[in-house]
């Protein structure tokens, strides 16, 4: 099976107004990313994932080398279809509460009205937002506008998710959740990019990691055998008492080993707040903020069929073809009121354009047609901009 990003000798140097070279932010990269992993992207400041993210993205082009997602180039229209994308910085209309934001994504994938609608509200459920669905994203805090970021980038179910520092100021909630989505995504056969700072996050859902610096690859691998230390064994064993450990010692010492340390296990402080929370939900005490969330969207399970518009263009572009649709008697009734509705706004608009102001023959008549054309062209392009609105709506209900 082909790789989903293929990246050879990639390189990416920027320069300065003089044309010379100031940094090389990604040096000769080498990656392959499978179908169905989940790949983690890791760096310090500066090593270059996000140069390299935006590679993959189309944004940026390579100066050397190349680079190939989902079979074809990054700048082709076919293949952003099939991407999502959450920056690591929510750039949200902040004027805009999250079912517009959702909605306003999903018109830019061409998705119909009522596929929009449905997975907006199992989005919103699934990342704990419908409690506060109609507030502005802009009085949202940073982890509530991340939560509304995860959404956006799901809308059009992609195949290939790119998220950058996707738990920046998320808490450890919605950290827990977002593993979860990203393990069932994986698991339903999608292709995870995530580049984070947070290696206990990255640790628990990635199976391959890529570690940067300077811009050249450091490390590549698998989690479990980049952290296995083959020089020593682990044991978990119920609680003894002093003298049974003393026994194991002897016995260790007899085969030329040592015991290191013990210890006591301890639990994660991340279950331990997840037990509190959960403890709290089920006193039903209210919060003013997100909630836990929902089950994974159905569509985002496989249980949405809905193809992508601008495969549909491609296809079509391809082919050459046009195929008539049946349409139902219903249908071809609207259509016939919407037709005779679109024919007398154009009668009142035709008007409007022909009407002419009266005619004078003094100077102050002169002034009095021009007031009177001015308020007359003003009158004449409000009322088209009333009759555009009118057919603009008859036209999307008449769809």
């Amino acid at each position: 099976m082909p790789a989903v990003i293929e990246a050879r000798n990639l390189t990416k140097t920027f320069r300065d107004f003089w044309l010379r070279e100031k940094v090389t932010a990604v040096n000769a990269l080498d990656l392959d990313i499978e179908p169905r992993q989940v790949f983690g992207l890791l760096g310090p400041n500066g090593s270059g994932k996000s140069t390299t993210i935006k590679m993959m993205l189309g944004l940026l082009f390579p100066t050397r080398g190349r680079i190939s997602v989902l079979g074809k180039l990054p700048s082709d229209v076919a293949v952003k279809a099939r991407i999502g994308f959450l920056p690591e910085e929510s750039y949200l209309y902040p004027f805009l509460d999250a079912r517009e934001t959702l909605d306003y994504y999903g018109r830019l994938f061409h998705l119909p009205r009522a596929d929009r609608r449905r997975r907006i509200d199992m989005l919103l459920e699934m990342v704990g937002l419908s409690s506060v669905a109609y507030r502005r994203v802009g009085e949202y805090s940073k982890g509530m506008q991340r939560r509304i970021g995860l959404a956006q980038a799901l809308i059009n179910d992609p195949d290939l998710l790119i998220l950058d520092e996707p738990t920046s100021g998320m808490d450890p909630i919605g950290t827990r959740q977002f593993k979860d989505l990203i393990q069932t995504l994986a698991l339903r056969g999608k292709t995870i990019v995530l580049s984070s700072h947070l290696l206990g996050d990255v640790e628990d859902v990635c199976d391959q990691v890529c570690i940067l610096y300077g811009g050249r690859r450091r490390a590549l691998g698998r989690v479990d055998d980049l952290l296995a230390k083959n020089d020593a064994v682990e044991l978990t064993i119920d609680q003894v008492d002093e003298a049974t450990l003393e026994q194991i010692q002897v016995l260790l010492a007899k085969q030329g080993k040592a015991l290191r340390g013990v210890k006591p296990p301890r639990d994660r402080l991340e279950d331990l707040f997840l037990r509190i929370v959960r403890e709290a939900q089920a006193q039903k005490i209210s919060t003013g903020g997100a909630t836990a969330g929902g089950a994974v969207a159905e569509f985002l399970r496989g249980g949405d069929g809905s193809r992508s518009v601008i495969d549909d263009l491609v296809q079509s572009a391809a082919t050459e073809t046009v195929t008539p649709e049946p349409v139902s008697a219903g249908v071809a009734a609207g259509g016939a009121e919407s037709a005779v509705s679109r024919d007398v706004l154009r009668q009142l608009e035709n008007a409007g354009e022909t009407a002419a102001p009266p005619t004078a023959t003094d100077s102050r008549g002169q002034d009095a047609r021009a007031t009177r054309g001015r308020d007359a062209r003003g009158t004449t392009d409000a009322d088209r901009s009333v009759i555009d609105s009118l057919m603009d709506r008859d036209q999307e209900t008449g769809q």
